[in-house]
């Protein structure tokens, strides 16, 4: 392997006197370059000053036959640390800004002198050395600079409001120093280091600490310095022997006018607003340009408004309260459930449409244009050849019971699946008022249209998502009647193929299939009785891949597993098993479990496991020692794993101290959800198995705060846990 080297070049590696900045400039003097070790040997907090550290580092340097000199001052004053470079080697290439303290605070006690010192040393010296370097690196048409943000500027941190603002400060510096110094082959880079180090040696455990070595941290930044890589503008985190770049992203929005004279109400905020802050479909812009350019196109779809929704791509939907209850009927609804009624009977004081009806708006309209039979450049295929692979649906607001909606639809893109095609319909659906109340994607296949030389794939469809790796939280099964088919087209998908036997066996089925649709409409029904108490309005968005046909008067069984409001389903035919509904999910405003269950959750017997032991052991312990839900105050949830999935899931809720299976109770929500397998949780209980090592070795994965697990070691003397 080719070694990185970097003979003739001169870094500068601020704090270099201890931690990730001694690991830096070693290894830059190992690899060849001169090195100014800068440290003015201060404090964490940036009390006092010694010369101690960077003369330390230097020896070691020059006892290893490298080049290196040492500089104490201050990084406010950047030019004297450049000038030190100059003096001794002639010139400048590097600029590693690393130099930090802490001066950690509740955002209601930080000082103003609190303030500014962290601001001085991390964001104000960053920008002194860096621009003192700037001019001899546009003269020599070359520099690299690297500049550390934490994790704290990313996401924020608990009395580090001071530390976090000027990290993520770093950020934005980065960003416009990378713009400027690209034509000079300037590149500019930030780090998100978590490394052991004097700012963190009181704050992670012990046995974290040890395997977060700067050594694992420093090939990265050297590689970010080297002539050969061309890295610009990136945010690297690296921790532990792991890298990976991060990214700023932005939603797709919403429109809040619909013409370019109306006003904004804090009204039309409101009703978008799931819209909104929805990131499904987030992407990264690489410049300013590029988001002036989507504003334009933003500006343009205002000016239009939904009045162009009427010309020959685009339809005009209308329906009235007997068409939502035919389709509910389509889909399943039943006089005998008592809280279908509300769906069937126009003077019910809860009367209201399914809101799987707003597909049909979209389906509608592209089923009546040309768009499909057009899409694809050279191929010419009727709809018998197109089949409804994929659907995704967002209410932006209740769908009333009657209204006169208009549509507009669009090709967002066609896939080339070699043999086949894929083609993706983007619908935006507005009622009367020009508010949008309905968002839709299709994603047709079509048999046969392949092999026209295009992509293969999208970046606009929003991908379906496997559900979790564990028994489903509530299966629901139904038998579909034999006239399901007959009265769901009644809704208005008249397509023969799922009423005319002699056009279904031509179409390779022995009989007229059910449409995919009314089983997705019959699923939601399902979701809608175990999650949100049957109340449509709790209904936001969903996404799904219709895999198999199923035939009228087979039983479907709806699987189900919760996700926050997120609920994974599956369904299947119980007669031949085959999968019809996959990838598919369901996101609700809220979870509303029914005082009365409408079916038996979780069907089948609960498999016990041996660490189910340790949980009723916490219980007692609890009931034993109140006190110790004041010391640990948080909820926990364990998943726990045998042969890899998922078979048992527990909630700790220790600020009220109830111990139980299952999920978090409504309203309840994680601060520390741990995985792990069966046999491990008996070993960390007893103390056989280190809970730090289990979690740097994979077998412990926590989300959230991390550091609260530490807290439940009070739960068991035996344990570290």
């Amino acid at each position: 392997m080719d070694q990185l080297r970097f003979d003739g070049r001169v870094a500068i590696v601020t704090g270099a006197g201890a931690g990730l900045g001694k690991a830096y400039a070693l290894l830059f003097a190992e690899r060849g370059a001169s090195v100014v070790v800068n440290d003015l040997g201060g404090s964490r907090s940036g009390d006092g000053s010694s010369s101690k550290a960077a003369d330390s580092v230097v020896s070691e340097i020059r006892s290893k036959g490298g080049k290196a000199v040492p500089n104490y001052d201050s990084v406010v004053d950047g030019d004297k640390l450049v000038q030190t470079a100059l003096e001794n080697f002639g010139r400048i290439d590097i600029v590693v800004n690393n130099a930090g303290i802490l001066r950690d605070k509740s955002f209601a006690r930080i000082s103003e002198s609190d303030w500014n010192l962290v601001h001085d040393v991390h964001l104000k010296g960053a920008f002194k050395v860096t621009q003192a370097a700037w001019p001899h690196f546009r003269k020599q048409n070359y520099g690299r600079v690297i500049v550390t943000s934490s994790n704290s500027g990313l996401y924020g941190n608990f009395g580090q409001a001071n530390y976090s603002a000027a990290k993520l400060g770093l950020v934005g510096l980065c960003n416009t120093m990378a713009i400027e110094g690209r034509k000079n082959n300037i590149n500019c880079n930030v780090i998100v280091p978590t490394a052991a180090s004097r700012l963190t040696e009181d704050i992670l455990p012990p046995d974290f600490f040890a395997e977060l070595k700067p050594e694992l941290i420093a090939p990265v930044v050297v590689w970010l310095c080297h002539e050969n890589c061309d890295e610009n503008g990136s945010i690297i985190e690296s921790a532990a022997g792991w890298a990976t770049k991060c990214h700023l992203v932005r939603g797709t929005g919403a429109i809040l006018r619909h013409k370019i004279t109306d006003t904004v109400a804090p009204e039309n905020v409101r009703d978008v607003w799931n819209q909104l802050t929805d990131m499904s479909r987030a992407t990264r812009l690489d410049s300013i340009e590029e988001a002036s350019s989507t504003l334009l196109g933003v500006l343009d779809e205002i000016k239009s408004g939904p009045e162009e929704t009427l010309n020959e791509a685009n339809g005009v939907f209308s329906y009235n309260n007997r068409d939502s209850i035919i389709y509910a009927i389509g889909v399943g609804a039943n006089v005998k459930e008592e809280s279908d009624l509300q769906y069937l009977y126009e003077s019910h004081e809860n009367f209201s449409t399914l809101p799987t009806y707003a597909v049909l708006p979209s389906l509608m309209a592209t089923m009546s244009s040309s768009l499909i039979t057009e899409a694809i450049p050279g191929r010419e295929f009727d709809l018998s050849q197109v089949l409804h692979g994929e659907q995704y649906l967002e209410l932006h607001k209740a769908l009333p019971t009657e209204a006169k909606l208009s549509t507009k639809i669009c090709i967002s893109d066609v896939l080339d699946k070699g043999k086949n095609a894929v083609i993706v319909v983007d619908g935006k659906t507005y009622d009367e008022s020009g508010d949008l109340i309905i968002t839709s994607q299709i994603c047709t296949f079509v048999l046969s249209a392949g092999g026209f030389g295009g992509k293969r794939v999208s970046s606009v469809m929003i991908p379906i998502l496997d559900e979790p790796k564990r028994s489903p939280d509530s299966t629901v099964t139904e038998k579909t009647s034999v006239n399901q088919a007959a009265v769901y087209r009644l809704s208005g998908d008249l397509n023969p193929l799922h009423i005319d036997p002699s056009f279904a066996l031509a179409a390779g089925h022995q009989v007229p299939i059910l449409h995919g649709l009314a089983t997705l409409g019959m699923s939601v029904r399902h979701i809608l009785k175990q999650f949100a108490d049957n109340d449509s309005k709790l209904f936001k968005s969903l996404k799904v891949r219709f895999s198999k046909p199923v035939v009228p008067g087979q039983t479907l069984c709806t699987s189900m597993w919760r996700e926050g409001n997120r609920i994974h389903f599956k369904t299947s035919v119980s007669e031949t098993n085959d999968t019809v509904l996959s990838g598919a999910y369901m996101e609700l405003h809220e979870v509303r479990l029914p005082a009365k269950p409408h079916v038996v959750l979780c069907s089948g017997k609960v498999e016990e496991l041996p660490s189910d032991a340790v949980f009723h052991g916490m219980k007692e312990r609890i009931e034993s020692n109140p006190s110790l839900l004041k010391s640990i105050n948080g909820v926990f949830v364990y998943h726990i794993t045998k042969s890899g999935k998922v078979t048992s899931t527990w909630t700790a809720d220790l600020k009220i101290g109830k111990i139980y299976r299952g999920e978090p109770e409504k309203g309840i929500k994680a601060d520390t959800t741990l995985t792990i397998d069966d046999s491990d949780m008996i070993d960390l209980a007893l103390g056989k198995l280190n809970p730090q090592m289990a979690f740097m070795k994979g077998k412990l994965k926590i989300k959230g705060n991390i550091m609260l697990a530490q807290k439940l070691k009070a739960l068991n003397t035996e344990s570290k846990l």
